[in-house]
């Protein structure tokens, strides 16, 4: 569930930064599937880490 929230946000997130910087149509999309995708592997790296340590 973190993770695909954090997918989500990091998707917002690039999309608002692609926008600020005035990039087109396709750096929006390139820079919402890059901050998607880092967003996703960081949060299932915290994942992870919560499991292995609360466990």
């Amino acid at each position: 569930m973190i993770v695909i929230a954090a997918i989500l946000l990091g998707a917002v997130f690039g999309v608002v930064l692609a926008r600020k910087r005035g990039g087109k149509t396709a750096d929006t999309i390139q820079y919402a599937i890059a901050s998607a995708l880092s967003f996703g592997v960081v949060a299932m790296i915290a994942t992870v880490l919560i499991d292995r340590l609360a466990g």
